[in-house]
C-alpha cells in the first residue's frame, strides 16, 4: 500500500511540475530577453520534484532531455533574433550539468540510506537472535538443573558416607550457581524492556530490601537512608540491590558487617552498599570498573560479573554512575549515584505515587 501511495505521489508531483514547466517555457518564448526567471524556475522546479520523488533512471533521463532540448531551443531562437547574446546559451548545458551532479548526490544518499537500513535490520536480527538464544538456553537449562538437583538430593539421602556428602554438597552448590547464572542472564536481557518510573520513598525501599535479606545470612545488617522521594522503578532498584547484597553475602563470613546507606541532595541521590568481607585486589577492581566482567583467572571466586552488569544496566538507564572500591581483607564498597530526576523523564512526567508514611532508619 505504501508503494502505491508513493507512486501516486510521484505522478502528482511530476504532473504538477510539468504544468508549471509548460507555463514557464511559454513565458520564456514570448518574452525574449526576459526569460531568465522562467528559465531558472523550470530547472529549480525539476530539482525540487526529483528530490521529493523516486524516479526510475529512464524517466529521469527522458525528462532531463526534454527540459534541455526545450529550454535550449528557446534560448537559441532568442539568440538568433539578437534578443540575447549567444554566450547565454551556455546556461543550458551548465544547468544540465548541475542537475546531473545533484542526481548523483541524491542517488548516493539513497544508496547510503538503504545500506544504513540494511545494517540496522542486520543488527536488529542479531539482537533478536541473541535474545532468543539466551532465553531458550536459560529455559532449557532450568529443567535439567532441577532434575539433577533432585537426583543429587536422593543420593545424599541414601548414604551416610561423609566424603560422599561433601562431594554432594559441592555438586549442589555448583548446580545452584548455574541456576543463578541462567536467572541473571534472563534478568539482564529484560533490562532493555519497557518500564515505568514513579515517585517513591527510597528509604522505605532500602529498608524493605534489607529486611528480606536479614534471615538469609548471619551478618551484621544495617540500613540508614535519608534519600526521601525519587523517580524510580521499584522492581529494578530491588533487583540491583539484590545483586549487590548477594555478592556481599557471598564474600563475607558469619558475623561480618553489611551496610546499606542512602543520602540525598537536591539534584542527586546515592546508595552505598559496603561490607567487611574478603575484598578484592586492585587489578580485579579495575577490571570490574572498566568492563564489568572479571578476568578469567584460575582460583578466582569473583563469579561471572553478571550481577554487577545488571546493576550497571539499571544505573545507566537512569543516567547514573557506579563506583567500586575494595581492599583485600578490609571489604568492598559499591556506590550508586543517581540524578534526582533522570534525563529520560522530566519531573513533570513522573507519575506520582500514593503517599506512604515515612519510617525511621532501620539499624
Amino acid at each position: 500500500m505504501s508503494g502505491i501511495d508513493s507512486s501516486r505521489n510521484d505522478r502528482l508531483l511530476l504532473t504538477g511540475w510539468a504544468l508549471t514547466a509548460v507555463v514557464n517555457s511559454y513565458l520564456m518564448y514570448v518574452l525574449p530577453g526576459k526569460e531568465t526567471i522562467p528559465f531558472h524556475l523550470v530547472w529549480i522546479g525539476l530539482s525540487i520534484v526529483y528530490g521529493l520523488g523516486t524516479w526510475r533512471p529512464v524517466v529521469m533521463a527522458a525528462v532531463l532531455a526534454a527540459v534541455t532540448l526545450t529550454t535550449g531551443y528557446i534560448l537559441v531562437h532568442h539568440a538568433s533574433m539578437a534578443a540575447i547574446g549567444w554566450e547565454e546559451i551556455t546556461e543550458v548545458p551548465l544547468m544540465a550539468a548541475v542537475f546531473g551532479v545533484m542526481v548523483w548526490h541524491v542517488r548516493r544518499r539513497q544508496q547510503m540510506m538503504a545500506e544504513v537500513a540494511r545494517l540496522a535490520d542486520v543488527e536488529r536480527w542479531r539482537a533478536d537472535s541473541q535474545d532468543r538464544f539466551v532465553r531458550l538456553a536459560s529455559h532449557e537449562l532450568r529443567t535439567p538443573i532441577t532434575i539433577a538437583r533432585g537426583y543429587t538430593e536422593l543420593v545424599r539421602a541414601a548414604t551416610d558416607d561423609p566424603e560422599i556428602h561433601e562431594d554432594i554438597r559441592i555438586v549442589l552448590e555448583e548446580l545452584d550457581r548455574l541456576a543463578g547464572i541462567t536467572q541473571r542472564l534472563v534478568t539482564l536481557i529484560q533490562m532493555d524492556g519497557p518500564y515505568v518510573r514513579e515517585m517513591r520513598d527510597v528509604d522505605l525501599v532500602l529498608a524493605g530490601v534489607v529486611r528480606r535479606w536479614r534471615p538469609a545470612a548471619d551478618r551484621q545488617w544495617s540500613v540508614r537512608s535519608t534519600v526521601g522521594m525519587a523517580s524510580i522503578n521499584q522492581d529494578r532498584l530491588e533487583v540491583a540491590l539484590d545483586c549487590l547484597l548477594e555478592n556481599a553475602v557471598k564474600f563475607t563470613r558469619p558475623g561480618d558487617r553489611i551496610e546499606v546507606g542512602g543520602t540525598g541532595a537536591r539534584d542527586i541521590w546515592t546508595i552505598v552498599v559496603a561490607d567487611s568481607g574478603t575484598g578484592m585486589p586492585p587489578e580485579l577492581v579495575e577490571a570490574l570498573s572498566n568492563a564489568g566482567v572479571p578476568p578469567a583467572s584460575p582460583g578466582t571466586s569473583s563469579g561471572t560479573g553478571l550481577g554487577l552488569a545488571i546493576v550497571r544496566a539499571v544505573v545507566g538507564s537512569w543516567g547514573g554512575s557506579l563506583e567500586l572500591s575494595s581492599e583485600p581483607g578490609v571489604g568492598t564498597t559499591v556506590s550508586l549515584v543517581f540524578p534526582r530526576f533522570p534525563t529520560q523523564q522530566a519531573p513533570a512526567d513522573v507519575a506520582p505515587a500514593p503517599q506512604q508514611p515515612r519510617s525511621a532508619a532501620d539499624g
